[in-house]
């Protein structure tokens, strides 16, 4: 029996003196309860806010405003006719008010109507650029430059880029280095306060997205998030959008990168962030809004695009990573000086 016996077994002897392995070394335990964080938020919202309406959906809004507003209309007309014939004095004062709220209407929806035409009118100017510049025209180059200097005129912000802008604009020969001055001089303190506005809503994204567990807060922070964004980002190159025109922007935004799927993609906006796949090593709700964040970025980033009044020239358009590491990078190493 003895012979039979396991050799194996006896003392074992552990060498103290050979280096360790380090526990900081060891892999991260994976999380297999919870998926990846996605920016489901963001995702949301730009399914929300760019998805077209049905032309059923189309008609039952209209006809069911034309109803409303055609009752509300009879009541009222009735109960300022009654109130006149029981009372004349408070009638007329009831009639006058009836006036004024038909007059601030009207103001609203001329803005409205005033800031649609204008952004029309930096449609136009960034077509106009990007023709001259694709067939090298300098005459309407020019016309362009002379237009967006009349376009600015009055802003003081721009006031020395104007004056700069004139002085130099005969020194150019070709169309692609008048616009190139064009962007340096007078557009680029616009893109400078534009990129700001861009990063605070991405940082305002994430920092809800990631405090805030209330369920479809999320959503609704990341929709209003990016309808100011894009408001902000439209008055600064001069749109002075209007509710309507804001929200008809934003839906023309998000369906351009729904279309492109740009809303679908966050993880690799963070890589210079964060580097590798340590978003498994954070907490989901912070990792969400990491990506809501950078989704984000990305959103205001076509904002830019789309309210400039000229296209961007090769290498001056802004870099969305790089907009994300100056937006949330702070976020991310306040988390990490946490952890530790």
């Amino acid at each position: 029996m003895m012979d039979g016996q396991d050799k194996t077994q006896g003392p074992v002897l552990f060498d103290l003196d050979s280096p360790q392995p380090s526990v900081s070394d060891a892999a991260p335990v994976p999380d297999l309860g919870l998926p990846e964080p996605t920016g489901q938020a963001m995702q949301v919202a730009a399914r929300v806010a760019g998805r077209k309406p049905s032309r059923l959906a189309r008609w039952f809004w209209g006809l069911s405003a034309s109803v409303i507003g055609a009752a509300i209309s009879v009541a009222v007309w009735d109960f300022v006719t009654a109130l006149l014939a029981r009372a004349p004095v408070l009638g007329w004062g009831v009639a006058g008010l009836v006036g004024a709220l038909l007059l601030v209407l009207l103001a609203i929806g001329l803005r409205e109507i005033a800031a649609i035409a204008r952004l029309g009118r930096i449609d136009t100017l960034q077509r106009a650029g990007a023709a001259a510049l694709a067939a090298d025209d300098l005459a309407q180059a020019r016309q362009v430059t002379d237009r967006l200097i009349v376009f600015y005129r009055g802003r003081e912000d721009t006031e020395w880029g104007r004056q700069r802008l004139a002085e130099r604009a005969e020194e150019q020969f070709d169309a692609a280095g008048l616009l190139s001055l064009t962007e340096t001089t007078l557009l680029a303190p616009l893109d400078a306060a534009a990129l700001r506005e861009v990063e605070a809503g991405a940082r305002q994204v994430a920092t809800v997205t990631a405090l805030v567990p209330i369920a479809l807060a999320d959503v609704v922070v990341a929709l209003t998030s990016s309808l100011r964004m894009i408001r902000r980002v439209a008055e600064i190159y001069g749109g002075r959008s209007g509710f309507l025109g804001s929200w008809r922007l934003t839906r023309a935004i998000f369906a351009h990168l729904l279309a492109t799927g740009a809303v679908a993609v966050g993880d690799d906006l963070l890589e210079p962030i964060l580097g590798g796949s340590i978003l498994s090593k954070l907490s989901r709700r912070f990792g969400e809004g990491l990506v809501n964040g950078a989704l984000s970025a990305r959103v205001g980033v076509a904002a830019i695009e789309v309210c400039r009044p000229l296209p961007f020239s090769p290498g001056r358009r802004p870099s969305v990573r790089g907009v994300v590491t100056r937006a949330l990078g702070g976020l991310f190493r306040r988390q990490g000086d946490h952890d530790k």
